[in-house]
C-alpha cells in the first residue's frame, strides 16, 4: 500500500519581492474581478467582451475568462453534474485570484448558478476586489436566443442538469451591478459597467 504524503505540512508559502501593491502602482489601475453571472444565453460573454474591448482601448490591462473557452483546456476534464460544476467555479475563482494578484482587471463569464460558489470565489480576494454583475435576462428571452440549441436539447431530455430547466439558478441578492440585456443594447450595458469602474476609481 502506497502511503500518501501529508503535503499540507511540506508546502510553505513563499513570499515574493514583487507584491500585488507594487504591480497595482506600476499598472496605475485597481485590480478586481468582474464576475458576470446569469443564465445561458443571457449575454454574459457578449457584454464581457464589449467591456474588455473598451478597457483595452483605454490601455487598461485585462484578461477575460469565458466559460466555454475554459472547458477547452483548464477544465476539460469536468462534466456538468453538480460536483463538477462546483469544481469548475472553484478553479475559476483561484485563477481569477492570481490575475488580481498580477494587478489585472479580470472578467469572468460563467453561469455560476449557486450562491455559495460565488461567495467562495468572492472570499478569495478583498471584498472591494470582487464585483458581482448579474446579467438578469428572463428565461424565455434566453430560450428564444438559444443560438447553441441547448435549451431545446434540455427540454427534450438530451442534456441533464441544465440551469434554468432541471437545475436551479440562484440569483444574486445584492449584486454590485445588474444588467438587463432584454431592455438595453450592448453599448448601454457595457457603459453601465465602465461607469461603475470610473465611479469607484478602478480605472
Amino acid at each position: 500500500m502506497i502511503k500518501t504524503r501529508d503535503t499540507n505540512q511540506n508546502i510553505k508559502w513563499h513570499n515574493q519581492i514583487i507584491t500585488k501593491k507594487r504591480r497595482e502602482v506600476s499598472l496605475n489601475q485597481r485590480p478586481c474581478i468582474l464576475w458576470f453571472t446569469g443564465l445561458s444565453g443571457s449575454g454574459k460573454s457578449t457584454i464581457a467582451n464589449a467591456v474588455e474591448n473598451k478597457l483595452f482601448k483605454r490601455g487598461i490591462k485585462t484578461y477575460l475568462l469565458d466559460g466555454d473557452n475554459i472547458r477547452h483546456g483548464l477544465n476539460k476534464d469536468l462534466g456538468f453534474n453538480k460536483t463538477d460544476r462546483i469544481e469548475n467555479i472553484r478553479r475559476i475563482g483561484e485563477v481569477s485570484k492570481l490575475f488580481v494578484d498580477a494587478g489585472l482587471i479580470v472578467l469572468t463569464a460563467f453561469i455560476s448558478p449557486f450562491k455559495l460558489d460565488r461567495q467562495i470565489a468572492k472570499s478569495l480576494v478583498n471584498c472591494d476586489e470582487f464585483i458581482e454583475i448579474f446579467v438578469n435576462t428572463p428565461l424565455e428571452v434566453c430560450e428564444n436566443r438559444d443560438s447553441k440549441g441547448l435549451y431545446e436539447k434540455a427540454r427534450n431530455g438530451d442534456i441533464k442538469n441544465f440551469t434554468g430547466i432541471d437545475s436551479p439558478y440562484e440569483s444574486p441578492n445584492e449584486p454590485q451591478i445588474e444588467i438587463r440585456t432584454d431592455k438595453f443594447d450592448i453599448q448601454n450595458c457595457s457603459d453601465q459597467i465602465i461607469d461603475y469602474l470610473e465611479k469607484y476609481s478602478y480605472i
